[in-house]
């Protein structure tokens, strides 16, 4: 039982925008964040109060939300680089208030925000402080330099002390502060029973993710493309929005899979839930992940997921016994799930029931109380 009060700040590079009285930021960032708040009496957030383009945004339910604004950096082009540096010292003294202030600092990591804050934190080394590092852990993994900084700041146990650092997954030989952490989408009261499938007759798959280069939304159409020129009586059903989505709906007009293959768009979570309770396979061949939420999502209802070698998928997948991991070179993909396929249904419903048992140990209720742990703990 914690004998004081909770003042929990949140360091982020995910903006903040005030509209109407109310705190808005990006729809799964505010829903996690709610449930930490929950476990706190006060709560601030410092990060920038805008951002260049638009996105999928929500509002708070915490409320008594205070902010320490700071600029929007980036160092993507020139002009950028030379505002970032002037605004620099203004974020380190915003930063260093904040952090006074705080009696527990959690950082949302990796982003060019949390890097300035993995460098201020270490003059802070009796301040309680956790990392939720919601990118790609994986220490062979191709990464920006400036992740790479990060990890080995919060990693090292010598200039980050009293410090949780949650991570996707579980990864060999890490320092004693590297906490394996899940996130979820659904409550312990929405799973079901196993069910199985039939897939001997027409194969149905999701794609959800955001219509964008690194989830590959064309690679997921061309896949099912080639699996109908083998013969195999498949469908696909895509959710999610971005900036390839009108490529993607050409390709498909375009080489006549219209009957085959519908493109949604962004849906609610009943919508998704709806469609995936008879999936037969979730698939998402990105090039980088976190956690994967899609993939884990298909799992929770028994579908089986369908990914690319990449982050903790293979941990995930426990290296293919509850599901297939294939490459990203689309020949080599399609024959893996083709040979996959062949196996019958007997060893695709043991494989799905496999995916459903692991992903319905990872709730909500559960996430809830492993974030009260982290808060509440000494």
């Amino acid at each position: 039982m914690k004998d004081k009060k909770v003042k929990f700040l949140v360091i982020t590079y995910t903006p903040l925008i005030k509209r109407d009285g109310e705190f808005y930021s990006y729809s799964p960032y505010v829903d996690e964040m709610d449930m930490w708040f929950s476990f706190a009496d006060e709560y601030r957030i410092l990060s920038p109060n805008s951002y260049p383009t638009e996105f999928l945004s929500k509002p708070f339910k915490s409320k008594n939300i205070k902010s320490y604004p700071i600029p929007f950096i980036a160092f993507n082009s020139i002009p950028r680089v030379l505002k970032s540096i002037l605004v620099l010292p203004y974020i380190i003294i915003q930063m260093i208030r904040a952090i006074i202030w705080a009696n527990h600092i959690h950082f949302r990591s990796p982003g060019n925000v949390t890097l300035i804050g993995a460098l201020v934190q270490i003059f802070f080394p009796s301040k309680k402080k956790s990392v939720k590092y919601a990118g790609n852990w994986d220490p062979n993994s191709n990464q920006p330099k400036s992740y790479r900084i990060q990890q080995a700041i919060f990693r090292n146990t010598k200039l980050s002390k009293n410090i949780k650092v949650l991570v996707y997954g579980e990864w060999p030989n890490e320092t004693t502060n590297i906490i394996p952490f899940m996130s979820a989408t659904y409550r312990d009261n929405e799973k079901l029973p196993f069910k199985s499938r039939d897939f001997s007759k027409r194969l149905k798959f999701a794609f959800i993710g955001a219509m964008v280069v690194g989830k590959r939304p064309l690679l997921t159409v061309k896949i099912i493309e080639a699996l109908r020129q083998q013969g195999i009586d498949a469908e696909l059903h895509m959710f999610g929005d971005g900036i390839l989505i009108d490529e993607v709906k050409q390709y498909v007009v375009n080489n006549k899979l219209s009957d085959s293959i519908t493109i949604y768009g962004n849906r609610d979570k009943q919508t998704i839930k709806d469609c995936l309770l008879d999936t037969h396979f979730s698939i998402l061949p990105s090039k980088s992940e976190g956690w994967p939420k899609a993939i884990a999502e298909g799992m929770f209802f028994g579908a089986i997921p369908i990914s690319t070698k990449i982050s903790c998928l293979p941990w995930i997948l426990n290296h293919g016994e509850r599901g297939i991991l294939i490459s990203e070179d689309l020949d080599e993909a399609t024959r893996f799930i083709s040979s996959e396929l062949k196996k019958g249904n007997d060893y695709l419903n043991q494989m799905s029931r496999k995916a459903q048992d692991w992903a319905q140990q990872y709730t909500l209720d559960r996430l809830e109380l492993e974030i009260e742990k982290v808060v509440d703990s000494d």
